[in-house]
């Protein structure tokens, strides 16, 4: 879907997607980090051994972050710059190009795509690192667009989630890259309710199915709730961007 786009209108709407589970079918955070450990034994062999901590802290919706932080660690320890995470990422899109093509939803992208085409001013907020993204959109999917995602520095003796592009902080850093107004924003996530009710326009696509009821009681009447290609996720489904 490369190709030339017109310049961004002066007045044009300021478009937002998610990532995960609405351009991207995953997490695309796990994917890497489950790389990042895989790349060694040692990494391998201490992940399984904090697994029966980790797993369910992951499963409990409280202490989710902190388990995910826990294998974040794990498949990090050693690094000291954001910028060899960086590296890291963008050989590991390289590596798994086909795995991860496949994991991009079509209709999704064909969004994506006609938004950019309209001369709409599009960013991508995410709450996986931005250069996954970005590398993702750029080497697989050739849609280069501005990216906001978590930031990463050295902590603990590896490279960790310094801030999370996550909830009301994802607003906030919106905001201060210049996005305070939302006309339409994509996501499938509880937890960017307050992006989707900041929008204009809200979209929910591919929700968790037992969360389709309280979208539709918390967002205004008529928003769309779509499936765009994640079969075990809820949503009307749809052929045609």
């Amino acid at each position: 879907m490369s190709g030339n786009f017109p310049e961004t209108r002066a007045d044009a709407p300021t478009i937002v997607f998610d990532f995960d589970h609405t351009l991207y079918d995953g997490d695309s955070g796990s994917h890497l980090f489950a790389w990042l450990i895989r790349r060694s034994a040692w990494r391998t062999a201490l992940a399984l051994l904090a697994a029966p901590v980790l797993g369910p802290m992951i499963a409990f919706l409280p202490t989710r972050r902190h388990g995910i932080s826990g294998f974040v660690w794990i498949g990090t320890v050693g690094l000291h710059r954001p910028r060899t995470l960086n590296a890291l990422i963008d050989r590991y899109v390289a590596h798994d190009r086909d795995g991860i093509r496949a994991r991009l939803l079509p209709h999704a992208l064909a969004v994506l795509h006609r938004h950019r085409s309209a001369g709409d001013r599009v960013v991508i907020a995410t709450g996986a690192p931005p250069e996954l993204a970005r590398a993702i959109l750029a080497f697989v999917a050739h849609e280069e667009v501005p990216v906001i995602g978590s930031a990463v520095g050295p902590r603990f003796g590896a490279v960790t989630a310094t801030r999370h592009c996550h909830a009301e902080e994802k607003m906030r850093m919106l905001a201060k890259a210049g996005y305070a107004s939302v006309d339409i924003a994509y996501s499938d996530s509880r937890a960017d309710l307050p992006l989707l009710k900041a929008a204009r326009a809200p979209v929910v696509v591919n929700p968790k199915r037992g969360a389709v009821d309280m979208f539709r009681r918390v967002l205004p009447p008529g928003t769309p709730i779509l499936n765009w290609g994640c079969a075990d996720r809820g949503g009307d489904p749809v052929t045609k961007a």
